[in-house]
């Protein structure tokens, strides 16, 4: 299983991040988890919002350059080694990770979340449950 994230091309500037974030204010969509990368010359944000399609339709509709990207969403203990356990699993099963965020929030304040995007969604969540690890669906990302 997979949630969906949001990946938001910026132009490298004051004011432009900004903007996106009052956009999606105004509309009263509230971002989960968020991520800013820089490349040369723009910037790429990644989220993870309470309503997908509703964001999608309101950023494309202000002619931001957007994609919905699927990617795997767990539960770790908010403790040492928690994130090593998750990555070892990884490892044996030759899940390679392109990037990953964690984030913190919802009702269990002993546990992060950590997003990961890999080029195999479904292997990386098969590996991840035989492993014991919790799977976060996007219902429970959007109730948070």
């Amino acid at each position: 299983m997979s949630i969906k994230q949001i990946s938001v091309f910026l132009e490298n500037k004051p004011g432009t991040l900004e903007t996106m974030t009052q956009l999606l204010a105004d509309n009263q969509i509230d971002m989960r988890a968020m991520s800013l990368a820089e490349a040369e010359g723009f910037g790429i944000v990644r989220f993870i919002v309470d309503d997908i399609y509703e964001t999608l339709t309101v950023l494309k509709d202000a002619d931001f350059i957007c994609k919905m990207t699927n990617v795997v969403a767990v539960s770790i203990p908010d403790e040492p080694g928690g994130l090593n356990s998750v990555l070892g699993v990884f490892r044996k099963a030759g899940v390679n990770i392109d990037y990953m965020y964690a984030f913190l929030g919802g009702r269990n304040i002993n546990h992060a979340y950590m997003i990961f995007k890999v080029a195999d969604v479904e292997t990386a969540s098969d590996v991840l449950r035989k492993a014991g690890i919790r799977i976060v669906e996007q219902e429970e990302i959007s109730a948070l």
